[in-house]
């Protein structure tokens, strides 16, 4: 409680809110030339307990599924229905489910931390994670594509049928960079922007309790149980916001494989 009260209120006493250096944390350990800060800790907490949760769910699978077996079977159900075929179809849909999957559940497992105690930064805060999942599905829309028409994906994608052959001048340089440029760039942006946004949000809301409570006192207490309201109010909004961001990052993979296997190409 202490350290939050420093972290709320500089030397002289006044408010200090959160920074860009919440996403810079100190090293708190190495092993050779690697060195492992918070959110790396926090990656591989969860990364442990989404692998945990799906063993345990899927491990002793019965026809008449306990409770647990039954979230476990909605969460893989949701992608796939609602996801997957929902886009894909039935026959592309179990083709890149096992990757649509690994996305939703990776993407929704390192947002929730943002808002578990102790733990407080999601673990795509920092742009490491969304780049590399962006670079996945830009991969698998492109393998999607070049695998169903591996003469005409290309061709298609930068000079689409039924444009005048004049036009391509401006066409294709549009179709180039909102197609194999912007995507990926988007995708990143997208989640790593509603992270660092939800994290600072949250820092902000409970920095300012903290400093209202216990640093600046009298009546100013009133304001803190105002920010510990907004607090309160925006941590179930980011549980929204993590799933919502999860959903969003398959669903747009989904549409680019899906866009690059239609009939045309």
């Amino acid at each position: 409680m202490n350290l939050l009260v420093q972290a709320a209120s500089s030397d002289d006493g006044s408010f200090q809110g959160p920074s860009i250096n919440e996403f810079f944390p100190p090293t708190l350990f190495t092993i050779g030339d690697l060195e492992f800060n918070r959110i790396f800790v926090v990656r591989a907490l969860a990364t442990i307990a989404l692998i945990l949760i799906f063993w345990i769910g899927t491990r002793r699978m019965r026809l008449i599924p306990g409770r647990f077996q039954s979230v476990v079977e909605m969460g893989l159900d949701f992608v796939r229905v609602n996801i997957a075929e929902d886009l894909l179809g039935k026959k592309d849909g179990r083709r890149f489910l096992p990757l649509l999957t690994t996305i939703f559940f990776m993407v929704l497992f390192f947002n929730i931390t943002g808002i578990i105690p102790f733990l407080n930064i999601a673990g795509t805060s920092v742009i490491a994670v969304p780049l590399l999942l962006a670079i996945v599905a830009y991969i698998a829309f492109i393998y999607a594509g070049v695998k169903k028409s591996p003469k005409n994906f290309f061709k298609n994608a930068l000079f689409p049928p039924g444009v005048p052959w004049f036009l391509y001048i401006i066409v294709t340089p549009i179709e180039f960079v909102s197609t194999f440029i912007l995507r990926p760039i988007t995708l990143t942006l997208r989640l790593l922007m509603n992270m660092v946004v939800g994290h600072l949000l949250l820092v902000l809301f409970f920095l300012a309790t903290e400093f209202f409570f216990f640093t600046a006192g009298g009546w100013w207490s009133l304001f803190g149980v105002g920010t510990f309201a907004f607090g309160f109010a925006f941590t179930v909004f980011e549980i929204l916001v993590a799933v919502l961001q999860a959903y969003v990052f398959a669903l747009l993979t989904a549409v680019y494989i899906q866009l690059a296997v239609a009939e045309e190409h």
